[in-house]
C-alpha cells in the first residue's frame, strides 16, 4: 500500500515500541493512555482480537502515523489515531481512517465511532471533516475495573 513517499502496513506487536513513542509525542495522545490497556500486553491482546483493522503509516522505516481500530462484531471503534507532528496536514490521517473503515466494512461492520476530548479542537475538526457527526444526545459513561486505570472526569 503506497501513499506518496509513505507506505502503510498492518500494525503488529513488533511495532509497539515505536507506537508507544509516537503516542507519547503529543499531549492529546499521551493523555488517553493508561498503564494497563496501552501496555505491551494490552496492545498485544487488542491486536490479536483485531488483526486486520489497525494500520501504520511508515516513512523511511519509521512509523509516522497509526490508527488502532477494532469492533465487537456489531460496532467499530477507533482508538489511538495519531500522526507525528512533523507529518500532519499531508493526508496521512485521512488515509489511515479510510483504510480502517474499509477493513471494518470487510468484516461486516456498518457503523463506527470514536471518542475525542471536547477540548481537542483540531481533533474534533478533523473528525467532522471525515464525516463523523457529534452525538449530543448521549452521555458517555465509564467505569474502571482495575485500580491502575483512572476513571476520568
Amino acid at each position: 500500500m503506497e501513499m506518496k513517499d509513505h507506505t502503510t502496513k498492518l500494525v503488529t506487536i513488533d511495532d509497539y515500541d515505536e507506537l508507544f513513542k509516537l503516542w507519547n509525542s503529543t499531549e492529546q495522545s499521551r493523555r488517553v493512555l493508561n498503564p494497563v490497556d496501552d501496555s505491551r500486553e494490552g496492545i498485544e491482546r487488542y491486536l490479536k482480537r483485531n488483526p486486520n483493522t489497525c494500520f501504520a503509516a511508515v516513512q523511511d522505516g519509521r512509523i509516522i502515523g497509526v490508527i488502532l481500530t477494532g469492533h465487537d462484531g456489531r460496532r467499530g471503534i477507533i482508538h489511538h489515531m495519531c500522526v507525528h507532528l512533523e507529518f500532519r496536514r499531508m493526508g496521512i490521517a485521512s488515509h489511515l481512517v479510510s483504510l480502517a473503515e474499509d477493513a471494518l466494512k470487510k468484516e461486516g461492520i456498518q457503523k463506527v465511532f470514536g471518542l475525542v476530548f471536547a477540548d481537542n479542537e483540531a481533533g474534533n475538526l478533523f473528525w467532522e471533516k471525515q464525516g463523523y457527526s457529534l452525538r449530543t444526545n448521549l452521555n458517555y459513561r465509564n467505569k474502571s475495573l482495575n485500580e491502575k486505570i483512572p476513571t476520568g472526569k
